[in-house]
């Protein structure tokens, strides 16, 4: 009897052993993970939040002012100004990134359409690339002087544009740029989409007779809605935080045309080393995310996606 007992709380510990490692080792994996959201992210976010609270130049004392940062901000014409260039910029790319992105996804779908492999790789090319090295080549097509752009306008009767210098052209330009360049990520995940639709759908409106125009109405736009709204939400967070494109192309000019929002944060923070005031702005901009984000939520939970 004392054999067999002592047998038994051997597999215990043997089980209560495996146990235990089995529920540690998702940890373990997670670990490195979970170290670097909280270094790199979640320790500055809530030391942005503490400074936000105090007028600091990285030189002298922090001096705490409370809410006086937030209330200044509201009467900065330059912060509103910022918030609105940022909305064009944001929804301006919005509509035509959904639309191109979408019609070629359609398309790239269809069985007959040839070299379907070749077409993804060249729209997905531009997502992989940097935003840096994109910011440069289009900075040499769009030089009025160097650039190969002008040269064709004036063979067809048009006179020499000044683009990026210009402040009416300016920010349309850094709009059809990011769609460009954001087009063949959306066209991805489109296409993706487009997969996991079941196929007898298509084959009962074929046989009931329906144009191409009604099975893209009432099956596949429909289906599509959950693909619509992940691809909406990420659009406009991406375009929120618009920074790189705007440093290296335009530096916010000219005239502040492309001035947005983050630019603005980095020029308070690194130019004018007001650190409180740039982390103000930035947990101002981190909440106007939040509000779209949990728009996206309910609407999310209004269609039951």
């Amino acid at each position: 009897m004392e054999s067999s007992n002592l047998v038994n709380e051997r597999k215990d510990d043997v089980l209560s052993k495996g146990k235990t490692r089995k529920n540690l080792a998702p940890w373990i994996f997670i670990l490195p993970a979970i170290l670097i959201i909280t270094i790199f992210v979640l320790l500055p976010t809530v030391a942005g939040i503490v400074l936000s609270f105090f007028k600091y130049d990285a030189i002298g004392s922090m001096d705490f002012v409370g809410f006086s940062q937030y209330k200044g901000a509201f009467g900065d014409g330059l912060f509103r100004h910022s918030m609105w260039v940022t909305f064009l910029y944001a929804f301006g790319s919005l509509i035509p990134t959904v639309f191109i992105s979408l019609l070629l996804a359609v398309v790239l779908n269809q069985k007959w359409f040839p070299f379907k492999n070749l077409f993804r790789g060249v729209y997905f090319l531009p997502t992989v690339i940097s935003m840096v090295a994109v910011a440069f080549v289009w900075l040499w097509i769009l030089n009025p002087q160097l650039g190969p752009i002008n040269p064709i306008l004036s063979k067809i009767g048009i006179s020499s544009q000044q683009f990026l210098g210009d402040s009416d052209q300016a920010l349309p330009i850094l709009i059809i740029i990011n769609v460009w360049k954001s087009l063949g990520f959306n066209l991805v995940i489109y296409l993706a989409g487009l997969q996991g639709i079941d196929e007898s759908l298509y084959e009962a409106a074929r046989i009931d007779g329906a144009t191409s125009w009604q099975v893209f109405r009432k099956i596949t736009w429909p289906m599509l809605a959950p693909v619509t709204l992940l691809v909406v939400a990420m659009l406009i967070i991406n375009g929120f935080q618009v920074f790189d494109q705007i440093n290296i192309m335009t530096g916010g000019g000219p005239a502040r045309s492309t001035y947005a929002i983050v630019f603005y944060i980095y020029q308070k923070g690194f130019h004018e080393l007001n650190f409180g005031y740039a982390s103000a702005l930035a947990v101002l901009l981190f909440i106007v995310i939040l509000v779209l984000t949990l728009g996206y939520q309910k609407l999310s939970e209004k269609y039951n996606y």
